[in-house]
């Protein structure tokens, strides 16, 4: 088998494993694991701490995984020849490449903001907070179906 075949299959493997725990990760917390949560428990002094022990454990999976699709990603970049650059536009791979990474750029800005800006305020039950913090989840996860879709255009374009 050639090296570049090789490279090419680990690069895709890790891209879609770092894809797959990061939004995934949010599916799983947004449609199924807060509102099993909030169903059953009411949210008191320890409900919010479960949350936010739930969140800070995925969160170092998120930040693991959004350095390891930036690696990965610019490596697969490089090897597909009709990529132009980071934000050129000059064809279509490269135009949706590019609208994938201005939605990635603003995902990332979200979770960071959920968790170290809004985060931080949960200090009790908050539920504007918590309402605050549910929304920005539930717009990263439609973010990150949009991310999926354009990666899966460049993947029948490339």
């Amino acid at each position: 088998m050639p090296d570049k075949f090789i490279l090419i299959a680990i690069m895709t493997f890790l891209h879609d494993l770092f894809t797959a725990i990061w939004i995934g990760g949010m599916f799983t917390l947004g449609l199924t694991v807060f509102p099993s949560i909030k169903k059953v428990l009411d949210m008191g002094p320890q409900t919010v701490q479960l949350i936010n022990t739930i969140q800070k454990k995925l969160s170092k999976f998120v930040y693991i995984s959004i350095a390891g699709l930036f690696i990965t990603g610019a490596v697969k970049a490089n090897m597909v020849p009709e990529f132009q650059g980071l934000l050129h536009f000059g064809n279509t791979y490269s135009l949706i490449l590019g609208i994938k990474h201005i939605l990635i750029i603003f995902m990332i800005v979200i979770a960071i903001l959920r968790s170290q800006v809004v985060g931080r305020k949960i200090k009790g039950p908050n539920p504007k907070v918590v309402k605050i913090k549910a929304g920005m989840l539930m717009l990263n996860i439609l973010l990150g179906v949009i991310v999926l879709l354009l990666s899966s255009f460049n993947s029948a374009i490339g």
